[in-house]
């Protein structure tokens, strides 16, 4: 099939090389120039396991990359990833969804054939009908079913494994409202759904629309609840991993995001948690749990740095950071909670060493004031430090040693496999 794809950010670079991955023709329409130089040459954009050598496989045949609108004539479908920000009030900021049916319907008001466009990225139930598809009609000239069909189907792509994800879900999530854009969409995904362990899910656009944000929202949740037992765990002087472990063996609950720590970031909890609460809000409903979920997630960081002060005056001492990223085998530090903690620690005086294996390039580019020192190796951030925390559990930090620092305390935010031993104090932060 003829894929054109609007947006090459996270989703689109990674769904781009995916689809080209399983046989399709990609176009991938980007304004960002250096994003397209990249890709046509070859290279990744973004850091993401898997994502480089398909990207180097495909391009200049099955994918490439263009500023060009009009691309998308040769294509049959064309799925709009672009971002949906978070505006300062918590909703979503439609403005590049808008700009890019705008271009889009621009581009196809000159095609003869039937065109379906689809929605993938998370937007509010009543987007893809409400706001997409009239910007499509009034600049194409042709009306939605008269031509150009709309659907909606959802991502759910974690960073780090995005490409596993897409190539390996548990789930595709077709939104459409006709039996041919349905069809459609199953001849893209054919070599997906043979899968055994992939549910197929076909629904209505909206239901589409607002299972991304259930999904989500139910996980976010869950992730400030472990937290929220872990927190009660450890003033119990109890393990809260061994309590949550046995927990996790309920089927009706299940093992999956039970990990205590630092608690949730990145680019997609802590939006479309925002944007539901904002849209219920916006519907007269007070999403009270989700309140709560936000405010036990946002706390974590401050008790980190908390149980750090028990041990350490941080007025002037050196203390090592250990990860960047909101979560390891990413450079994505969007609402890392790392970067909290390094909040936190400078509000007290502490002069701050980080490190990070991937991420210390984006955190000194999107933070060029960040008054913070950034050593090349775990070892270097140690050495001299008057304490460390662990903000990302990347799997390297599993073999620290500690004789370099100052004064051997260390609060691991992830619970990192270390030995205890090589250390004065050893503090977990929900155990």
């Amino acid at each position: 099939m003829n894929v054109s794809i609007i947006g090459s950010g996270y989703v689109g670079t990674t769904v781009a090389a995916c689809l080209a991955d399983l046989g399709h023709e990609v176009v991938n329409v980007e304004i960002d120039e250096d994003i397209v130089d990249a890709i046509n040459a070859g290279e990744a954009p973004i850091h993401e396991s898997g994502l480089e050598e398909r990207i180097a496989e495909h391009a200049g045949t099955a994918l490439r990359a263009t500023t060009d609108y009009d691309e998308v004539l040769d294509t049959d479908v064309t799925l709009l990833c672009l971002p949906t920000p978070q505006s300062d009030d918590g909703s979503l900021d439609l403005a590049p969804m808008r700009a890019g049916a705008e271009m889009l319907g621009d581009a196809l008001a000159v095609k003869d054939d039937d065109h379906l466009v689809v929605v993938k990225s998370t937007v509010l139930p009543g987007t893809t009908e409400e706001v997409v598809a009239p910007i499509l009609e009034e600049q194409s000239g042709t009306a939605i079913g008269d031509g150009i069909d709309v659907a909606m189907n959802p991502e759910f792509l974690r960073m780090g494994t995005a490409v596993q994800d897409f190539l390996e879900p548990d789930k595709v999530v077709l939104g459409t409202r006709t039996d041919a854009a349905a069809e459609q969409l199953r001849d893209l995904y054919a070599p997906i759904l043979e899968n055994d362990s992939t549910h197929l899910v076909e629904t209505d656009v909206r239901e589409a629309e607002l299972i991304k944000y259930a999904n989500n929202a139910f996980l976010a949740s869950k992730v400030s609840l472990v937290n929220d037992l872990g927190n009660i765990a450890k003033e119990y002087g109890a393990d809260a991993y061994e309590v949550l472990e046995a927990v996790g063996l309920d089927d009706r609950i299940s093992e999956r995001f039970m990990r205590s720590g630092l608690g949730w970031g990145g680019s997609c909890f802590p939006k479309d948690v925002a944007a539901l609460r904002a849209g219920a809000r916006e519907q007269g409903y007070e999403p009270e749990l989700l309140d709560a979920a936000v405010a036990v997630n946002d706390e974590q960081p401050r008790r980190l740095v908390d149980l750090l002060a028990d041990h350490v005056d941080l007025e002037g001492a050196r203390i090592a950071v250990l990860g960047l990223s909101f979560k390891p085998g990413t450079d994505d530090i969007r609402k890392s909670r790392a970067l909290d903690v390094v909040e936190y620690l400078r509000e007290r005086g502490a002069a701050v060493v980080a490190y990070d294996p991937v991420a210390v390039d984006n955190v000194r580019e999107q933070y060029p004031d960040l008054e913070i020192e950034y050593a090349d190796s775990a070892a270097s951030a140690l050495e001299g430090a008057n304490g460390a925390v662990v903000a990302t559990d990347w799997p390297e930090f599993d073999d620290l040693t500690f004789d370099g620092m100052a004064k051997r305390v260390l609060v691991d935010g992830r619970r990192i496999d270390i030995d205890e031993e090589e250390l004065e104090v050893y503090e977990g932060l929900t155990w």
